[in-house]
Parts: C-alpha cells; structure tokens; sequence
C-alpha cells in the first residue's frame, strides 16, 4: 500500500495509550509501518507495547504524568532520544472528570480535569514542537470529544477542558501550518470503552446501569450504536498520513451522527 511504504520509518508518541482509543490509535499506526512511543501513566504501555512489537513493529513503554512539565518534558527527550526523531503527536491522555453541576463539583478535581486533558495537551504539544519542525511530514492530532462542541448535563470540567482543545487546534494551525506542522483534532462521540477505568471503580449494578445508559443513548442517533475504539483509530491514522496532507485545522467528528441531531443524550 502507498500510505504504508510512505509511513514506514516514521515515529509517533501517543500519550494515554495503554488501553482503550490510545490502544487502537497506537496498534493502527504501527500496522502502517510507524514505530511507536507507547505512554501512560498506568502499566497498559508495557502490554501495549509487547503486543506491538510481537506484530514486528517497533514500540517503546514510557510512563509519565503529562500534566507534570518535568515528567513531559523528560518524556519528549526520552522519545527523541530512543528513536531518533518524531513524526506524529497524538495527545490522547484524558479523564472524564467529576460527575455534577458546576458548584457542586470538588476544586481539586476541576483542576485535576483541566490539568490533564489541558494542561497535558500543551505540554506534551509545547515539548514536542522544536523536534517535529525539522521533520517534512509531521502531524498533531488532538483527540478531543463531542462534548467539546456541545453542552452536556453534568460534565462541566470536561466540557471546558475539550472545548479548549478544539479551539487550541485552530490556533496551532494557524501558528504552525506556515512552518510544515499540520494540526488537526479528533472528536469522538460513544466509543465502547470505558474512560479513565470510571465503571471499573464502580458497585457492579452501577457499572452496568452507566453502560445500559450509554447503549441506550447511543442508539438514539443516526448510526445508532457504539463506535469500536477502532473505528476512531483508523480516521487519527488517517489523518497523520500524507493522505491528509492538506488537511489542517479540521476537526472531525467520529460519532455516528450524534452532533447533527437535536437530542444529545
């Protein structure tokens, strides 16, 4: 395949990827060729990266708190320093955030929401740049989320924290598409997986209840089911290829229609 020979050498670091759209955005990328820097702040990047590298794909575990500048700029170094180059960012790494009305939710985990959707989304982007302006080919994909776009009941932190990723987006284009670097942003909708391990750590009869309701609102839209994490995958590998090469500022929805219809969920 063209796209696969044209990809083969290149490097990404994808943060969050030690499970769920991290996982398949990681897995995607290294089936076209592309060696990958697997990074979470939980153990998944060590089985991410050996399921890798048993495909005979090049991939490296690192761990590190992206909303911590030292650990992401260590990080970045770190990938630079094993690979040799970088190619393609990938700023997975998010939290759900609490589940509430804005004065009802704690400080702390505002700020932990913005930290590490946000904060983390800069930093890792901050420390990366000066390596991917002496790359030809190189891309950021931000992956954000539908609630960026729209109000949802009960998410503020997380609304505000993908929101600004979305406008960010534009904003890195506009700074960064004169100098070679494309910047775009992924927005998915209901994805099969469970963010942040948020059901794990509930009662089981609750961890079902959130599922069934997800399910439920979920088959309310067009396409009327869940998306695979790889289906979200394939568009950010998409859009790291030349393939999408004119492509920079766009922010593009993965969610089964569910943004061009009146009820949300």
């Amino acid at each position: 395949m063209e796209t696969q020979e044209a990809m083969k050498g290149r490097v990404a670091l994808v943060t969050g990827s030690g499970r769920g759209i991290g996982e398949a955005i990681a897995v995607s990328l290294a089936k076209l060729g592309v060696a990958v820097a697997v990074c979470d702040v939980h153990d998944g990047a060590n089985r991410v990266s050996d399921a890798i590298n048993a495909m005979h794909q090049r991939a490296v575990p690192y761990r590190c708190d992206i909303s911590d500048a030292e650990q992401t700029a260590h990080l970045v170094d770190q990938v630079i320093n094993e690979f040799g180059r970088l190619d393609i960012l990938v700023n997975n790494a998010g939290v759900g955030g609490a589940h509430g009305r804005l004065h009802e939710i704690d400080i702390d985990d505002w700020d932990r929401t913005i930290g590490i959707n946000l904060r983390g989304t800069f930093l890792t982007t901050k420390f990366a740049i000066p390596q991917l302006l002496k790359q030809a080919h190189a891309s950021v994909i931000n992956i954000a989320s539908t609630y960026g776009i729209i109000g949802a009941p009960f998410a503020p932190a997380y609304c505000a924290s993908k929101g600004a990723i979305v406008n960010l987006t534009r904003q890195l284009a506009v700074d960064y598409g004169p100098l070679g670097i494309r910047v775009n942003a992924v927005l998915p909708g209901y994805i099969d997986t469970d963010l942040g391990g948020r059901r794990a750590s509930l009662p089981s009869d609750q961890a079902t209840a959130m599922l069934q309701q997800r399910e439920v609102s979920a088959a309310l839209q067009p396409l009327g089911r869940q998306a695979t994490a790889e289906e979200v995958a394939r568009v950010v590998a998409f859009l790291a290829s030349d393939d999408a090469s004119f492509m920079t500022g766009s922010i593009v929805t993965v969610d089964g229609g569910c943004t061009t219809t009146f009820y949300h969920g």
